[in-house]
């Protein structure tokens, strides 16, 4: 799922066994898949249809002593169960203003009465989080999609043979960790925590978490400074599944410290897209226009047609949602999402993930 916890990624990266290629191309395209020996694959709760409802906001209540942060409780409409789901899934939000948004659902994954999601307030984000903080009231009402999971939580002799969970949170990312917290407890695995923020009034949800005891450590940058990687991951010896979501740098550092490491797991969602890397310029042609649109080497294909105002739809900027799929009509693309198959990518791309080859001219449906 962006700072906002909005267009942030969903998708989770496994480094049982890390490989070189997290650094390169491939792997900055990585923010949803599992590379282990070298084998990759979409979590199969991706795969879901979507399910679209309408919900509606039951309860809000600021959860940050800075009353930056928001948590919505949202319901049907017609009062009827809503579909079941596991720690680290997230629904789309449609706003009003047309605006499409993800946020990961915090509340208890057996209550099918309503979801929870959280918001932070950005007033310099892309204005998702200001709609949510200012029109979302109680009687509210919205388009859903999902639930969906690109994050999911395997339990320690319950799917996997970590023997120890090491749960990493950054300010609002801690939304997705908060229903891992509990059903780890409830299952009685060994777990650990590490939740990091500028300072106590920014962090949200730090009563739900007095409950957990020492098992939760709570460093501020104001009084503790920076973590390092170290502080982020404690002992973390073998046999240790980490699950850390945040932003990019905490998640850099994560990633850097556990390369190399073949008997840890590392599984994330990071609040940013992950930089273009080894990128070549190239172009685009807009079919309904003739416009051409020049791609630097060091953005997407989508950031080059927003900053040249040509219309296009998209929310993730991490290739998973799929919402800025583009049929092509001409050129050959460099693929570089992990949600196409092998006969979609035949016809279509995905804008915010792929590109053209160096000097080529993409033909858009657009």
């Amino acid at each position: 799922m962006a700072a906002d916890n909005a267009a942030r990624p969903k998708r989770t990266e496994k480094s049982g066994r890390l490989l070189n290629m997290l650094t390169g191309s491939f792997g900055a395209a990585l923010s949803c898949v599992w590379a282990l020996s070298g084998s990759i694959r979409v979590p199969p709760e991706l795969a879901e249809q979507k399910r679209t409802q309408v919900l509606t906001v039951v309860d809000r209540r600021i959860v940050a002593q800075d009353a930056d942060v928001v948590a919505l409780t949202l319901a049907a409409i017609d009062g009827q169960p809503l579909p079941h789901w596991f720690p680290g899934a997230h629904i789309e939000v449609h706003l009003p203003s047309g605006r499409v948004r993800q946020y990961s659902l915090c509340g208890a994954p057996d209550n099918r009465d309503s979801y929870r999601i959280a918001v932070r307030r950005i007033t310099a984000g892309g204005g998702g989080s200001m709609e949510m903080h200012d029109d979302m009231r109680v009687g509210a009402m919205v388009t859903t999609e999902g639930p969906r999971n690109g994050f999911p939580l395997s339990l320690p002799g319950h799917g996997s043979t970590m023997q120890h969970l090491r749960f990493i949170a950054g300010g609002i990312g801690v939304t997705p960790i908060l229903p891992m917290l509990a059903k780890a407890e409830a299952v009685g695995v060994n777990w650990s925590m590490l939740y990091a923020g500028r300072s106590a009034d920014s962090m949200p949800f730090l009563d739900e978490l007095v409950r957990y005891g020492d098992r939760v450590v709570v460093r501020t940058d104001n009084v503790h400074g920076t973590p390092t990687a170290a502080d982020l991951l404690g002992d973390c010896p073998d046999g240790t599944a980490v699950y850390a979501c945040g932003p990019a740098p905490m998640l850099t550092a994560i990633r850097t410290a556990l390369a190399g490491r073949r008997q840890v797991e590392l599984h994330f969602e990071r609040f940013a897209a992950p930089p273009v890397i080894d990128g070549e310029e190239c172009r685009v042609s807009i079919a309904s226009t003739g416009m051409i649109v020049d791609v630097g080497a060091d953005e997407t294909v989508l950031a080059a047609l927003q900053r040249a105002a040509v219309p296009v739809r998209y929310s993730c900027h991490q290739g998973f949602c799929g919402l800025c799929r583009t049929r092509v009509l001409d050129g050959t693309v460099d693929h570089r999402d992990t949600l196409l198959t092998e006969d979609e990518r035949g016809e279509a791309m995905l804008l915010c993930r792929s590109r053209g080859r160096k000097g080529a001219v993409l033909g858009l449906d657009l």
